[in-house]
């Protein structure tokens, strides 16, 4: 496989994923959001890159509409049910729900890869089985490229984007095959910056809380009083859950559940 790595609002021209699989990362905090929602029993999840649009989306739903959730500027959308905080994406709030969701990078990232065979959302929490399924879904497909989509934050790359796309490729380095796997420049470096961000630390996931501490997305995280993210975006692992696009409908579903995550090889 030949794993790439884009800077999506930087460095990314039009039609890069086309014919390949994509994994779309906005790890601070939509991808992360997205993955615990549906980790959490939600139904399915519908992004859309504009509020207007969701508003529709949902008024025409009629009685049983969806739940309306998503953020302008980090802060909730007036009259939403939901922000875009994974901590308020609980079983009591989304089980058996639709949700409609918008966000200011997450969703426009979404939609710049329709073209790609296959879009899938990736973030540390699931990094090994989106690693997995997208190195199944391009074998499967006959394809070799798998796209990492970093979604950044208001038109400038993001370090924990990159993070956590290096977090992801450690991992599929684990996996049967992976020692095999090409890297592009832009993906070895990722996963190089991960390796050393978590090194040898008895507390991996303390150390990425520092390193999104750090970064553009967890600053103003930390500005709006929303610290208590960063540990939930940052713990690694927590579910084999990887939302994969239906794109005849446009929802996002849950691919995998409850599966075993293969063991690690030693470093």
């Amino acid at each position: 496989m030949h794993w790439h790595c884009h800077e999506l609002f930087n460095r990314m021209p039009p039609g890069a994923v086309a014919g390949g699989i994509a994994v779309v990362i906005d790890v601070l905090r939509a991808s992360t959001t997205i993955v615990t929602a549906l980790a959490n029993a939600a139904s399915r999840i519908r992004p859309v890159p504009a509020v207007a649009e969701a508003q529709a989306l949902a008024e025409a739903a009629g009685a049983g509409r969806p739940l309306l959730g998503g953020e302008r500027g980090g802060l909730r959308i007036a009259g939403f049910d939901l922000g875009n905080s994974p901590l308020e994406y609980s079983p009591a709030a989304v089980a058996g729900r639709e949700i409609i969701v918008t966000t200011t990078n997450g969703t426009a990232a979404l939609k710049a890869c329709l073209d790609a065979d296959e879009v899938l959302v990736g973030a540390i929490v699931n990094r090994t089985a989106v690693a997995r399924l997208a190195r199944d879904l391009a074998r499967r497909r006959g394809a070799t490229d798998i796209h990492l989509v970093c979604a950044g934050t208001d038109g400038h790359v993001t370090e924990e984007d990159l993070l956590a796309a290096g977090a992801i490729l450690e991992a599929a380095a684990r996996l049967p095959g992976g020692a095999d796997d090409f890297l592009e420049p832009p993906a070895a470096a990722a996963r190089a910056d991960f390796c050393r961000v978590v090194g040898q630390t008895a507390d991996p996931q303390a150390a990425i809380v520092t390193a999104f501490a750090a970064s553009r997305g967890g600053s103003n995280l930390l500005a709006l009083g929303m610290e208590a993210d960063l540990p939930a975006a940052a713990a690694i692992d927590t579910t084999t859950v990887v939302p994969r696009l239906e794109p005849a409908t446009g929802w996002l579903v849950a691919a995998l559940r409850d599966a075993a995550i293969p063991a690690e090889r030693p470093h």
